[in-house]
């Protein structure tokens, strides 16, 4: 991890200054970029997004998925809790902490949209930030590439139904044009237009690949840098007047975050699996893929809504937490390996 990328967190809070500041100073300049809009899609934000997605999917290398079976449990872990758990228990976190315990203390117009904001959050797994946890925590690289591989493909067809039954049973309106164009415009041609780069570059040097990657990584901190000063200058006037809320809604992305690596590494030990793919399996289970849920969210509910926010906030939380998780895991790994002998399992061997 870089020094750039270890200090995520305060840029963003830096973006958070920076955005509401100029959003108070000039709201008909950024009202000017909100009327910027396509079919729902707001052209300046999407051109960003495409440079935060793009370099990470460029990272992807789908011939990994053939490693799949040999960590199947591993994967079988990370699978059940990124699709099966993930997504339901922050449902049902929004609606205890946003709809219910903090409602009173939340503009009662914005609590369904946070609530659907959380929702989308969940409902991504994480790509491209998993292999710097990863690599933190000294996890199985061929592990990592090839769950971060099949999530990238299930997302292509997982995201839009589930983000679309869970918004349905939150009794939230689905607007279901903006979200499939959402799925394209976000996975689908970013997920092919980065395949057919990396296979051009890997066809035309050895080298050709990194040297690309190396030139985009910052192109792609700063496109999301830039989208967080846009973002906040949306929702300026709102935090302004409710400065409580971002704290509030950190609370329930938190406790989803710990909740589900503790699952997956719980379930890990259980299976016997190998702490070097434990490891990564409770970072990927619990982390998101921040970029697709804001773009997300500004499709389907606006720049200045409270679902955009929701998933601003995750981005926020999500580098310190995941840093806190990444010690956990590296603190706790002779009580891992100590635990999976002495029930009897073996975790010499990846799985």
């Amino acid at each position: 991890m870089s020094t750039f990328e270890r200090y995520l967190s305060v840029w963003v809070a830096l973006c958070i200054v920076v955005g509401v500041g100029l959003g108070h100073a000039f709201p008909s300049a950024f009202a000017a970029v909100a009327a910027l809009e396509v079919a729902n899609v707001n052209l300046l934000v999407a051109a960003l997004i495409w440079l935060m997605i793009v370099p990470m999917l460029l990272k992807i290398d789908f011939g990994a998925l053939g490693e799949v079976r040999r960590h199947w449990r591993g994967v079988g872990v990370t699978l059940f809790v990124n699709w099966a758990v993930k997504p339901f228990s922050m449902a049902l976190l929004g609606a205890f902490f946003i709809g219910h315990l903090f409602a009173p203390m939340l503009p009662a117009d914005q609590i369904q949209s946070y609530i659907a904001g959380l929702i989308l959050l969940a409902a991504a797994p994480c790509t491209a930030m998993v292999f710097v946890w990863s690599n933190l925590c000294e996890g199985e690289p061929h592990f990592t590439l090839s769950q971060v591989a099949l999530n990238d493909l299930l997302m292509v067809i997982l995201f839009a139904p589930l983000v679309g039954l869970l918004l349905g049973v939150a009794s939230i309106t689905v607007p279901w044009s903006t979200l499939l164009l959402s799925v394209a415009l976000y996975i689908v041609v970013p997920v092919v237009v980065a395949q057919v780069w990396r296979r051009a570059l890997t066809a035309l040097s050895t080298g050709a690949l990194q040297r690309v990657l190396g030139v985009l990584q910052p192109v792609s901190l700063v496109a999301l840098l830039a989208t967080l000063v846009l973002l906040f200058g949306f929702q300026g006037e709102q935090i302004l007047a409710q400065p409580v809320v971002i704290g509030l809604l950190a609370v329930p992305i938190i406790i989803q975050v710990y909740l589900n690596a503790g699952l997956a590494y719980w379930l890990s030990r259980k299976l016997g699996v190998a702490w070097c793919v434990a490891a990564p399996a409770a970072l990927i289970g619990a982390s998101n893929f921040f970029e697709l849920s804001v773009a997300a969210a500004i499709s389907l509910f606006g720049l200045n809504s409270g679902a955009a926010l929701a998933t601003v906030v995750g981005v926020l939380v999500e580098v310190p937490v995941m840093l806190s998780v990444v010690r956990i895991v590296k603190a706790s790994r002779g009580w891992y390996e100590g635990s999976a002998t002495e029930s009897g399992t073996s975790p010499a061997h990846p799985g």
